[in-house]
Formats: structure tokens, sequence, C-alpha cells
């Protein structure tokens, strides 16, 4: 169906695809901090955009709770694509330096790593 469409065929690759995606939850739990900064930028930014598409300042404000809200949950969702790029170049070196099957491994013991890291720091956050 879908070489009906397009006259090429695209290849995926499945490993790359989960190594990649396995760092990335490794980085976006181990960073955490940073995946907040980068939510609330973005949601700066979209905010921003959003209030240059308005001409009158009563229309603005009549939708503003329901626009915020809808820009959270973007900013939140486009939170992720940093952590996708530099997930795919660390499984990519690790694949280059190590082989194919070490940087699913690796990632595996990276998520695992990062997830207790990201637990242990909130217990301390609300310990304090």
């Amino acid at each position: 169906m879908l070489t009906d469409i397009i006259p090429f065929r695209i290849e995926i690759d499945a490993i790359a695809i989960a190594g990649a995606s396995l760092w990335s939850l490794a980085l976006y739990l181990g960073f955490s901090p940073v995946n907040e900064w980068v939510i609330e930028q973005l949601n700066r930014w979209f905010n921003f955009a959003e209030r240059s598409l308005y001409t009158s300042q009563t229309e603005f404000e009549k939708t503003r709770q329901a626009r915020e809200s809808q820009n959270a949950f973007y900013a939140s969702l486009f939170s992720i694509v940093p952590f996708l790029v530099i997930g795919a170049l660390c499984n990519w070196g690790v694949e280059i330096g190590l082989g194919r099957s070490w940087a699913i491994s690796m990632g595996i013991l990276a998520c695992m790593g990062c997830g207790i890291y990201e637990l242990g720091r909130r217990d301390g956050q609300s310990s304090d």
C-alpha cells in the first residue's frame, strides 16, 4: 500500500530506533531539570507566538486559559525532540565504538541508572 504512493523503498531500522529511544529516555530521566527548563522555554515561546496572532486584547483574554493549557501540553510534547536527537547521537556513538548489540545493552543500563538517579534526586528534594 505504501509502495503505491512512494516510488522507492523506505528501510526502517528497528534496532536503531529502539537504541535511540532507550538513550533518549535515559537522558530525559537523567537530566530532568534541563527537561523542565526546556518545557518552560517552549511554553513561553508558544504563548508569545500565539499572542502575536491576536489584534484584539478582549479576544485574546477571552480564551487565554484554554490556550495556555494547550500550549503547555504542546511544550511538554515537543520537549522530547532534543532528547531524541541527542539519544540518537549517543546510540550512534556507542554503536560505532562498541558494536550494535552493546548500544542496546548500554541504553538499557543507562535507563536503569538514570531512573534510579531520578528517584533518589526526587526523594532528596522531598526530604529537604
